[in-house]
């Protein structure tokens, strides 16, 4: 099986992106994100104290999450329950952010997705992949984009979903996401050294896309 770990901070465009570039490439794409947003929200939904530890091990016992992909498309359940346009808004993101600083939610998620790279070829994106999730990938790839152009994107995003938001909220809330994953202690945000640095800043989508088929070409055929 061929895996492709592609990181990179919020609004960076390594989902959507990851999601095309697998369709063209017949992998499947694993947005691993929408796993730690399916733990927010289902803490939001049962108002656990997030930080208090022992109740987040109780929480994660009675919790089952599950990915299933259809016509390249990936849904997220919870419980039996499809979550997948529940976990996108701006507060499940923000605890998202949160619960990915919990050693035991990091472990809980950790073998259902290594199991799916084991079975499959995947395009596998969050913001650990390449340094803890898939350390032996074949291709490596970091995202990045200036903050300014990453809060354009979701403003625009969240606009196209009928979402009433503030351009400079949503920078705020970049700023601030960036903060808390590069400097948590648990797996923080940054690029492993071997992976290549991909700035997309400037980059069209369809731009995006192909610069990541052709790394993914260059290197599986080395």
């Amino acid at each position: 099986m061929i895996a492709v770990a592609i990181d990179g901070p919020t609004g960076a465009g390594k989902s959507s992106v990851s999601k095309a570039v697998a369709k063209k490439l017949g992998f499947i794409h694993v947005d691993t994100g929408a796993l730690y947003r399916a733990v927010a929200y289902k803490s939001i939904k049962n108002n656990l104290k997030i930080f208090d530890e022992y109740s987040v091990n109780n929480f994660l016992k009675e919790l089952k999450i599950d990915l299933t992909f259809e016509d390249n498309t990936q849904k997220v359940w919870v419980n039996g329950e499809d979550v997948t346009g529940e976990i996108r808004t701006e507060e499940v993101s923000m605890m998202a952010s949160n619960v990915s600083k919990i050693p035991s939610v990091r472990a809980f998620l950790l073998d259902l997705q290594r199991n799916i790279a084991k079975k499959n070829n995947v395009i596998m994106d969050g913001r650990d992949i390449a340094t803890v999730i898939l350390p032996n990938a074949d291709v490596k790839i970091f995202f990045t984009a200036s903050p300014e152009k990453r809060a354009e994107r979701r403003y625009n995003e969240l606009l196209a979903k009928n979402q009433k938001v503030e351009y400079n909220t949503i920078l705020d809330d970049v700023i601030k996401r960036d903060k808390q994953d590069s400097e948590r202690d648990i797996a923080p945000l940054k690029p492993a050294e071997d992976s290549i640095i991909l700035d997309t800043s400037d980059f069209t989508f369809d731009e995006s896309v192909q610069a990541v088929v052709n790394l993914i070409k260059e290197k599986i055929s080395e």
